[in-house]
């Protein structure tokens, strides 16, 4: 199944172009489900349909879905919410408090990864878009696999050794719910199975990003920075959409001259920027688009010299080398800033952080023993070498990359 998701700042056209994506892909045979990620919906909208968290057929190939983490929540991991519920009430929380309280943090992000990885592992669906929510939010949402196993698995751990130690006891003198076997169960398959398979999905070469970006200050900025923090976690970009450029006829017109000669220098900027990714132009139409036959239209112009299910770009992902000393990681940070990054070796696990973004790598097991030598970016890639202990006196040390 190929996985295509879309995010942007908010405003710039991204559920647009998601749907006419999806619409065109459909016109031309795949099996395709278009989902919506964003929690303030408007895919229904643009589709000018009602939707519902269950997949709806709204062409020929083509269904549509608004994820809903309450649903979501208790298919998933019925028995976590009902003991937060049941934790609440017991404190005395109002039961519509105690159901919005129950939702975990992250869940709606969590519900929608959920959701499509059902789909994929069906087998239903040649194609899945994602229209996610505005570019920090969607951020969450592809970095929630990596960043909830690594800080929950540890903590389950110690409360399972708690809760069996002193649960039985616990229950005898205090009445507050206390969770039992089947709460950690739960969650022990949500960290264990789902999202190791949900991380296996983003990570796969069938899994991109699309970056959606108006000619306009700000929005290339903030895309810029987003590129970066994919990059930190590995998930690949493909393309980048540069939505709402005024067509040739408006360039021409006197009142437009100064707007077209920016937009122009900030597309120029974006190619560069963003190389060797292409860049896909999308013009500024002269209606909303909304309704199917409006978005296979805008898809197919969209589309015109490539399919849309297809791998447009690709960058370099993570490597490991041997070297004469030990071992070199290359982890590509396309336009880093070298504020605030800093690299460290915490066990069998490298860190990275850079800005408010936060990665824990599992390395290999022939990596895990040896100690963190340097760190520094050569060529807008973070170089990483690993020493043995001895050859190292710096050893799992945390290192700045200035």
């Amino acid at each position: 199944m190929r996985l295509v998701l879309y995010t942007g700042k908010g405003g710039v056209g991204k559920t647009t172009t998601a749907a006419a994506t999806a619409a065109c892909a459909a016109a031309r045979g795949r099996r395709t489900l278009i989902v919506s990620a964003d929690a303030a919906h408007s895919l229904g909208d643009v589709l000018g349909r009602r939707l519902g968290p269950q997949p709806a057929p709204v062409a020929p190939s083509l269904d549509a879905l608004e994820a809903d983490a309450r649903c979501e929540m208790e298919r998933q991991w019925g028995r976590v919410r009902d003991y937060l519920l049941a934790l609440f009430r017991h404190q005395g929380i109002d039961d519509v408090v105690a159901e919005e309280l129950a939702l975990l943090p992250g869940a709606e992000e969590l519900a929608t990864l959920l959701a499509v990885e059902e789909h994929g592992r069906e087998g239903s669906y040649d194609l899945v878009v994602v229209d996610c929510a505005p570019t920090d939010a969607a951020l969450r949402l592809l970095t929630l696999p990596d960043v909830a196993r690594s800080a929950l698995r540890l903590a389950l751990k110690l409360q399972q050794a708690v809760a069996s130690v002193a649960g039985p006891i616990a229950r005898a003198f205090v009445s507050t719910p206390l969770p039992d076997a089947g709460v950690f169960g739960d969650i022990e398959r949500l960290l264990y199975e789902k999202l190791r398979r949900l991380r296996a999905r983003i990570a796969s070469e069938k899994t991109s990003v699309r970056l959606v970006v108006t000619p306009e200050r700000m929005v290339i900025d903030e895309a810029r920075r987003a590129f970066t923090d994919l990059a930190l976690f590995d998930i690949a970009c493909d393309a980048v959409v540069m939505n709402r450029l005024l067509p040739a006829a408006a360039r021409k017109e006197t009142f437009f001259r100064d707007w077209a000669r920016v937009e122009q220098e900030r597309r120029r900027e974006v190619e560069s920027v963003f190389a060797p990714l292409p860049v896909i132009a999308a013009p500024l139409r002269d209606d909303e688009v909304i309704g199917l036959d409006a978005l296979r239209a805008h898809g197919e112009a969209l589309f015109e010299r490539c399919e849309p299910d297809a791998v447009l770009g690709a960058r370099a992902r993570i490597r490991f080398a041997a070297e004469a000393a030990g071992w070199r990681v290359e982890l590509p940070l396309p336009h880093v800033s070298y504020d605030g990054l800093e690299v460290a070796k915490i066990g069998a696990e490298l860190v990275v952080r850079t800005g408010s973004r936060r990665r824990s790598l599992s390395l290999p097991r022939r990596l895990a023993a040896l100690s963190l030598a340097s760190a520094r970016v050569e060529h807008e890639t973070l170089v990483v070498r690993l020493a043995s202990a001895a050859s190292n006196a710096r050893a799992d040390q945390s290192l700045p990359c200035a």
